[in-house]
Parts: C-alpha cells; sequence; structure tokens
C-alpha cells in the first residue's frame, strides 16, 4: 500500500520542478511512511510513497524498465501475482525482485493498458511509457484505492489523494457550486472529486493522456447475467471463494490481524482467517473499538439493538483468536485534534462524526501491532444486509435508498445549510438527477420480474455508488497512520457472482445476507450467525454530544467564517438545548460544523456560489 502522485506536462520541462515535484509525493508521506523517491523526465514526473508490505527489499518505487523507458508507480495489491509472475515468465520475462510492482510492471509491457484485465487485487497506479509519450492511470474494478487527476493546458496532474493535487501551485483550491452540492447531498456522482477541475479516476477505467488529449476507457463494470445455481451450490460456491479470498488477502511479510466488530461480516472473516492460519499453527489476531461504558450502559435504538462486545468476545473465544478491545472515552473522541486529523486525511467535511474519529483511533493503536488488517467492509453492500434493503418505504422511495432511511432516522435534518446557500444549491434536484443517471445505468436481464429487477436496482446503487463512499472513508482513515486495510468481500469474482443471484436467494431464510450467513455458519458462534445486524458502533456518552455543543459554541462566538454555510437559527436552537439531552439532529449540526471549520482552517478554500 502507498501513495502516488504525478505530473505530465508536454510544454514545460519538468526536470527543472523538481521543488514541486517533491512537494506534491510529501503530502503522501502518511500512505508511505516506509521510502519515497520521485523520477523525474522532461515531461513526467512521478512521485511515490511506500508502505512495504510485500518484498521489503525489493519493491522500491517509482520502478522502470532497465532501459529506462517505461516507469510505474503502483498503490495496492495484486493478490494473484504469483501465478501472473509464472505466467510472463512462460513467456519469456525475467524478474529481479518478488514484489508484485514488479509483476504489473512486466504485465504493462506484455499486454499493455490491459494489464489491468488480469489482475485480482486493489490497486491504482500510473505508467509512463516515454517510447509513446503516453500516460495510463490504472484503477480497480471496486474503487478501493483512490486516484485522482486535474487535466492542465498541456497534460495532467494526478495522485492518490485531491492533497498531492492540490500541492501543484496549477490547481486552485476552489470549490464550487456543484463540488458543495456534493459534499451536502451525500450521495456518489462518477468522476466528482468536490474540488473544481479536478476528477476521480472511475473504479474499472483507464485514463489515457497524451499529446492528443484525454480518453477513458472501462475495462470493468457488473454486468447482468442469469444465475443458474440452486440455494445448495450457490452457498457452496460462496464460501468456496471466500476461502479463496481470505486466503489470498492473508499473504503478507509484515504482521496482519483482522477488524472484528462481531457482526456476522467481520465475525466471518475473522473465523475463516483463523481457519486459515490455524493450519499452519498461527494464531490470528483481530482487534475491536469499543466505548467506556458502553456494554454496561448500552440502550437499544432503532439501529442498533445490541452492543458489540459480547458478540466480539464470542467470536474471539470461539476462534481461539488474540484479541485486544480498544477502548475510547468522550473526551479523546471529541479532542479537536483527532477530528482535524480524521479531516485531513479526507480532504473533505463530509465526515461521520464519531464513527470517523473512532475509526482513526483505532485504526493509529493497531498500527502499533500491524501493518495489514483484514475488513468485513462491503459486505452490507454484495449481500444486502443494511435495514433499507428490507423496509418496502425505502424500497420504493424514488430516490437513492440510504437518503430515504437516514433522512427519517436523522428527523430529515441531513442538510442543517442556510437558507441562501440551500436555495443556491438546490440539492433536492441535485439528487433528483443523480438518482436518474444511477438507475439508467442499472444492467437489465430480460424477464426479470419488476420486484427482482428493482432489488437489482438497489444492489447495483450500492455496489457502484453507497459503497464507495465507505471505502474512500475506510482507505483514508488507515492509510492516515500507514496500515493497509483489506476488503475481501469486494474481490470483483464475489461481486459478480452474488449481484447475479435472485434476491430472492439473497434472502432464502426470510433474514438479511442469507447467503454469507450459511456458507460461514459452520465456522461461528450461534450468537453471531443469529445476531440482526447492527451498524458500525456510535458512542451513546452525552458527555460526548456535550463536548461538541461546548466547541461548536466558541465557534459561534469567534464569528468562525465556515458557520456561514451553516442555517443559524439552527445552530442556535442546538445550542440552546441541555447538555445532557442534546438530539440526534443538534449533534448531527455540531458535527457538520466542527467538521467545517475544521476544513477551512486546514484547507482555506475559495467558495464558488
Amino acid at each position: 500500500m502507498c501513495g502516488i502522485s504525478g505530473w505530465i506536462d508536454f510544454q514545460r520541462d519538468l526536470t527543472r520542478e523538481q521543488q514541486v515535484v517533491d512537494a506534491m509525493c510529501a503530502t503522501m508521506t502518511c500512505r508511505g511512511p516506509d521510502a519515497g523517491g520521485t523520477w523525474v523526465a522532461r515531461h513526467a514526473a512521478l512521485g511515490h510513497r511506500r508502505l512495504a508490505i510485500i518484498d521489503l527489499p525489493g519493491g522500491a518505487q517509482p520502478m522502470t524498465t532497465p532501459d529506462g523507458e517505461v516507469a510505474m508507480v503502483y498503490s495496492g495489491e495484486t493478490y494473484n501475482f504469483t501465478e501472473l509472475r509464472d505466467e510472463l515468465r512462460r513467456r519469456g520475462h525475467r524478474f529481479d525482485t518478488d514484489s508484485d510492482t514488479e509483476v504489473v510492471l512486466h504485465g504493462y509491457l506484455e499486454w499493455g493498458a490491459q494489464v489491468a484485465e488480469h489482475l485480482n487485487g486493489m490497486f491504482a497506479f500510473a505508467v509512463w511509457d516515454s517510447r509513446t509519450e503516453q500516460l495510463l492511470l490504472v484503477r480497480d474494478r471496486m474503487g478501493i484505492k483512490p486516484l485522482y487527476y486535474h487535466p492542465t493546458e498541456h497534460g495532467v496532474l494526478f495522485g492518490s489523494e485531491p492533497k498531492a493535487v492540490l500541492a501543484n501551485p496549477l490547481a486552485d483550491k476552489v470549490v464550487d457550486a456543484d463540488g458543495l452540492r456534493e459534499l451536502f447531498a451525500m450521495v456518489k456522482t462518477p468522476r466528482h472529486a468536490i474540488w473544481a477541475g479536478m476528477r476521480e479516476v472511475e473504479p474499472g477505467t483507464v485514463v489515457t493522456v497524451d499529446r492528443a488529449g484525454l480518453r477513458e476507457h472501462t475495462y470493468w463494470t457488473l454486468r447482468a447475467l442469469p444465475h443458474t445455481d440452486d440455494q445448495q451450490t450457490s452457498v457452496a460456491h460462496v464460501r468456496e471463494l471466500l476461502d479463496d479470498i481470505v486466503a489470498r488477502q492473508l499473504v503478507s511479510d509484515v504482521p496482519r490481524c483482522v477488524l472484528l466488530s462481531g457482526g456476522l461480516d467481520s465475525s466471518a472473516i475473522t473465523a475463516l482467517a483463523g481457519q486459515h492460519l490455524g493450519r499452519t499453527g498461527e494464531q490470528v489476531r483481530s482487534f475491536a473499538v469499543d466505548f467506556l461504558g458502553q456494554t454496561e450502559n448500552f440502550v437499544p435504538d432503532p439501529l442498533r439493538a445490541t452492543p458489540d462486545g459480547p458478540y466480539v468476545h464470542d467470536v474471539a473465544e470461539h476462534v481461539g483468536s488474540q484479541h485486544q478491545d480498544i477502548v475510547l472515552d468522550p473526551d479523546t473522541l471529541a479532542d479537536p485534534e483527532v477530528r482535524r486529523a480524521a479531516v485531513q486525511a479526507r480532504d473533505l467535511p463530509i465526515g461521520l462524526g464519531d464513527l470517523d474519529q473512532s475509526l482513526y483511533l483505532l485504526f493509529k493503536a493497531i498500527r502499533q501491532h500491524s501493518t495489514v488488517a483484514l475488513s468485513g467492509e462491503s459486505a452490507d453492500e454484495v449481500f444486502g444486509g443494511y435495514q433499507w434493503f428490507h423496509d418496502p418505504r425505502a424500497r420504493e422511495a424514488e430516490t437513492f435508498p440510504w437518503l430515504a432511511a437516514m433522512r427519517t432516522q436523522a428527523g430529515g435534518q441531513l442538510n442543517p445549510l442556510s437558507p441562501d446557500v440551500a436555495a443556491a444549491l438546490d440539492l433536492q434536484s441535485y439528487v433528483a438527477d443523480g438518482y436518474r443517471d444511477a438507475i439508467r445505468s442499472v444492467p437489465v436481464l430480460e424477464g426479470e420480474s419488476g420486484a427482482e429487477r428493482r432489488m437489482r436496482e438497489i444492489c447495483y446503487l450500492h455496489l457502484t455508488r453507497f459503497v464507495r463512499i465507505l471505502l474512500d472513508r475506510k482507505d483514508r482513515m488507515s492509510m492516515a497512520v500507514g496500515l493497509e486495510v483489506r476488503v475481501p468481500f469486494c474481490d470483483h469474482r464475489l461481486v459478480e457472482y452474488v449481484f447475479n443471484t435472485p434476491w430472492s436467494l439473497k434472502t432464502f431464510d426470510g433474514r438479511e445476507k442469507s447467503l454469507l450467513r450459511h456458507a460461514t455458519a459452520d465456522v461461528l458462534p450461534k450468537s453471531v450467525v443469529e445476531r440482526v445486524k447492527s451498524p458500525y458502533p456510535s458512542t451513546q456518552d452525552p458527555k460526548y454530544a456535550a463536548v461538541l455543543q461546548r466547541q461548536v459554541a466558541d465557534l459561534v462566538a469567534a464569528g468562525n467564517p465556515a458557520l456561514s454555510l451553516l442555517n443559524e437559527t439552527w445552530l442556535r436552537e442546538a445550542l440552546a438545548q441541555a447538555p445532557d439531552r442534546i438530539d440526534t439532529a443538534a449533534r448531527f449540526t455540531f458535527e457538520r460544523a466542527l467538521d467545517l471549520a475544521a476544513w477551512f482552517d486546514l484547507h482555506n478554500p475559495t467558495i464558488k456560489l
């Protein structure tokens, strides 16, 4: 796992721009704390920061061919690199290292841009070929690893995160009306990067840049295919895939662990990892996040019926993992420096409040013991686990189902904008347009019933829009502390297979995630198999909301410019609530205000409505 950056300019001599190239690369230090380097030619400059995972001594980057004509910077992991290396050797290639990076570079020499189609993994990489003066920007199928680019008059800037691009003086820190719409609408529009002029490489896409301009090619997308396997065969195939995926993703030359929440998804990964490692006498290590007093004082709410702690410990005991709880207190969660670190990691004030801060702190603690962690992220999108998949009102709403559900949960106050800003942005129309565009792209299976067609639409929306929000969050929070998080449920083979199973098969036992539950029940404790879906935990301690309230009161007193975007009446009403009785909408408003203030302080963006 690493951070990449670069600059292509067909008119400028970039050998004279080393200082700028270094500055772009330096913004990625958190993603690659182990090593860094740049490669600069007349019209191309590549930067790389390395988090060493595979072949610690041999995977240095930027990596070039012996003749220096092709250079590459690569971020991520290719899980089938050993098979690819064997194939390439049979085709006459010779290798000097044991790294997957060198395999990808030779794969490009053999297959060109089609190399992406041969890779199983999570990756974002750039290849500069001086023979054709052409740059390739390549991103994995599900968008696990981020990659941004900014076209310029004579070329392009790119980086793993916006901060790398923004470090170049050719990129202005401007957020226009569309950028604000994307910030506050809680949707994920393809290619949209918030910052004016910047774009995101779409998952499953190759972007080509040369003197003729910029072009996109999609090498992978979800397709609608008939599913012919019966229930028993489908369950067995899911298990077969998961066994192979987990085994591949445990390969590492540095310590690895699993993230355990006590839910079905993370517990399944923990159990399968424990089973695989146990065959060689190794014990799996697991970590969970918890909050001070959460288990003892837990109160069920519409989202979370049970605390995670007891289930986490059931799994750890059942699997025999070496387990550790990371317990957080409200003062630590509300620490302004922790929030600042989380906002800086994402480059955006669109966080999930304490869910972001706790994730950052969890990863920071884990990094003291492990460099690689396997996560249960994305299983809900793949197998249909969220509550709104099963809520007729959300399913039938003519909008993104998660927005319909979240508006109900937050009392309708998801976007506490000032009246002037709200009128200028017209978020309702923006979301409606985005929803219609998304629905038009859903693949159609001939003969599919209306109900099955609708559930295919909902699954597609989650796999192409919602999951990208969460994958981006997971990547940024983990890489901010130099931790590589792998997501087995995003293996494209599993995604393709489950996407095309009918909804009736995904819920054949009358519950959510039937396929996953039955595929892994034999390795899980009964308590977890029977547990109802519970989202990532959020602190219930009223002290946390009270601290936020005091912090926002200080912002208001200081006249912080970020608050000009927010509804002053809402803020004052929220500040007037009793500190021990702050409601969900007020807490959400406080989180938004504090995130915006941190973002303005970090980036000093120019806002253009």
